[in-house]
């Protein structure tokens, strides 16, 4: 049997600590040697685009994929999960709360390994869905007493603040500019689908950590060039997949001004191949842009506590219900 889970399913199971420590184990794990990811692949149609990342877990004894296909009316998510030893089809989940809970978790791994310590002022720039998922994993990383929030859309930022500022117990306000809200903070949250930079160099402070989380497209930047190289640290959840995606670091690239080669992987963080920030002045820049391996880490720890508890429901589908998966 196959177990499927709902959105709803998801939802009611995932918080945003567990989220946090799978996403951080999933990257340590890659690190070492001890799990695989494929980069995200795209097939391309004139109605829409099918998007495909894989991994695996030795460890977890799991191998599997996330694909969704994103269209005119809309976008569906699934994360498939298989038994690495004996082969069939294990788990299906719906995976849109899955996949913005474990977006902002993993700029919450990297919250806690590379901005200050007593960083407790959060820049908010975007104040969609995803934006959710990235400041609950920032809270949840430091102490934060304060959240600025800039959406291009005013009202928009408004009902964020309004629908989160209670649940998170920090003093949540829109501004007027995205320059109002960089100014002063200590992290700064990018969460956009913008084609062009909404994070500029010339407002960047030192001492700041910059989660850029929207730029998944070449097509798509967050950041100029000014703010990129303001970033005295950059590292990234894969180096193979920046170098496919990354729309804020690609400008900088093309002129001779970065090396893919040469960035750190958040993973490398972790283990300890690669430092932290170097001093309390430093700007330090995540770019994620989103991996396979932590779909699968968490899609694992939800499927397993689906079962302890009677969640979801069971497919007809494999050995014991004689249809081969």
């Amino acid at each position: 049997m196959v177990r499927y889970l709902t959105e709803d399913d998801v939802t009611q199971l995932l918080t945003t600590s567990d989220a946090v420590r799978l996403v951080e184990e999933a990257m340590k794990a890659r690190a070492e040697g001890r799990a695989t990811d494929v980069p995200r692949v795209r097939t391309r149609v004139p109605d829409g685009t099918l998007h495909v990342l894989q991994a695996s877990a030795r460890d977890l004894n799991r191998i599997g994929y996330k694909a969704y296909y994103s269209s005119p009316t809309g976008t569906r998510f699934h994360v498939h999960l298989y038994d690495m030893a004996k082969g069939p089809l294990d788990a299906i989940l719906e995976a849109s709360q899955l996949g913005m809970v474990r977006t902002g978790a993993a700029s919450g791994v990297a919250t806690r390994y590379l901005a200050r310590e007593d960083a407790s002022i959060v820049a908010m720039i975007g104040a969609g869905k995803q934006a959710v998922g990235q400041l609950e994993a920032v809270c949840e990383v430091r102490n934060i007493r304060e959240v600025r929030v800039w959406s291009r859309r005013p009202e928009t930022a408004r009902k964020f603040c309004d629908a989160l500022s209670t649940r998170l117990k920090v003093e949540m306000k829109p501004v007027e500019t995205g320059a109002e809200a960089v100014r002063g903070a200590h992290v700064i949250n990018v969460i956009t689908k913008a084609a062009n930079p909404v994070l500029l160099g010339e407002w960047m402070e030192p001492g700041q950590h910059v989660n850029a989380a929207g730029s998944n497209s070449l097509i798509r930047r967050e950041l100029d060039v000014a703010a990129v190289k303001r970033a005295g640290y950059i590292t990234v959840d894969s180096r193979n997949t920046a170098r496919n995606e990354s729309g804020d670091l690609l400008p900088l690239a093309e002129s001779g001004l970065l090396d893919w080669d040469a960035l750190t992987e958040i993973g490398e963080v972790i283990v300890g191949r690669a430092p932290r920030r170097t001093s309390d002045g430093q700007i330090t820049l995540y770019e994620s842009h989103g991996m396979g391996i932590q779909d699968l880490y968490v899609a694992h720890h939800l499927v397993e506590i689906a079962r302890n508890r009677g969640i979801g429901v069971d497919l007809p589908i494999g050995p014991e219900s004689g249809i081969q998966s």
